[in-house]
């Protein structure tokens, strides 16, 4: 049974990146997974890519033969895929003949493809029908949002749209979460807004953001929409630092609750101790997000910093096949390595 996830996001959310990240972290564990491009408009792939959306169509040539912009020209590529698909399919079932395959599918950014243009919708309920293949949204929104109360609710809003109309498990991530601290204080600690709820509070913030007779309107606006989205309570946010393993690990461990993997076969896929420890909650990380990225951030990049180095010293020495003995040779290598690699550590 094949399992996968669905990226989506705004622009500059960081999709790609999450992409070749789980790439490489699914390669680290055992699992096999690969990566599908859904953009027609992206021709610099950070991953290796195993089934290409460009190869079918392009979004150069649709805006050059329809006299469309990029966002025109994009969903109507889109809707030329939905439309002959079977190729398509093919394409994606021959990725996941293989009992262990884990899909990634990289979409592209506009918002409108998935609160309302139903193309990609259309075409990854084709896939689960076809393929009996079990997905989770993975929807990236960059943490930038969280530092304007009114920004906020309006990604609250994104989020909520996004889940009703993939009609899929879905994961809502604020992304780059390791650089939320430069941006400057937040008026809530960092779970208030990882939780969604309550959001009145946030009112008397949003009406300091203008105090034109404008700005009193969208005040007002922006304190409906924000009880609309209350009233549904479906909307609560993970947090992703792609770079830091810790936040990878809780992150897969959600989605693979989300979309059934650590209940599917998934000792076939070659990860059989993450299967298990995710199944038993021992791979699920606990730490404060308030105290592990604004609080104590650089205490805790500082021990990972430290940690990172130590395992590389490692690995080196073991390229190297140090032989230890009694006179200190290991100790001189270490430090002749070292110097070599122009590493500052504490002889």
């Amino acid at each position: 049974m094949p399992f996968g996830q669905i990226v989506i996001g705004p622009p500059g959310s960081g999709k790609s990146t999450y992409c070749h990240g789980c790439l490489q972290f699914f390669n680290a564990i055992g699992r096999h997974a690969q990566v599908v491009n859904m953009d027609p408009a992206n021709d610099m792939l950070p991953y290796p890519c195993a089934v290409d959306i460009r190869d079918f169509i392009t979004l150069e040539e649709i805006m050059a033969e329809q006299q469309l912009g990029p966002n025109g020209g994009l969903m109507y590529a889109l809707e030329s895929v939905d439309k002959s698909v079977d190729l398509f399919v093919l394409q994606v079932k021959s990725l996941v003949q293989d009992e262990r395959a884990y899909v990634i599918f990289d979409c592209p950014g506009q918002v409108e493809l998935f609160t309302h243009h139903s193309a990609l919708f259309r075409i990854f309920k084709r896939l689960e029908k076809e393929l009996d293949l079990r997905l989770c949204v993975v929807n990236l929104i960059d943490c930038i949002y969280v530092t304007s109360p009114s920004q906020y609710v309006s990604i609250l809003l994104l989020a909520l749209r996004s889940m009703l109309m993939m009609d899929l498990p879905h994961i809502n991530v604020l992304s780059k979460i390791d650089m939320l601290k430069s941006y400057g204080p937040l008026p809530m600690r960092l779970d208030y807004y990882t939780e969604a709820q309550e959001l009145e509070y946030l009112q008397p913030f949003v009406e300091q953001e203008s105090s034109s007779v404008l700005g009193k309107k969208y005040s007002r606006l922006t304190e409906t929409i924000g009880e609309m989205v209350s009233d549904f309570n479906l909307v609560s946010f993970e947090v992703l630092c792609v770079d830091d393993k810790q936040s990878m690990i809780s992150l897969q461990s959600v989605v693979d609750k989300a979309n059934g993997y650590i209940f599917g076969a998934s000792e076939v896929g070659g990860d059989t101790v993450w299967a298990e420890s995710t199944r038993q909650g021992a791979s699920m990380v606990t730490y404060d997000a308030q105290e592990r990225w604004i609080d104590n951030k650089e205490a805790y990049d500082k021990q990972e910093r430290e940690a990172r180095e130590q395992l590389l010293r490692e690995q080196k020495l073991q390229e190297k096949e140090v032989d230890v003995d009694a006179d200190g040779e290991w100790e001189q290598a270490l430090k002749d390595w070292e110097e070599q690699r122009g590493l500052n550590y504490v002889k």
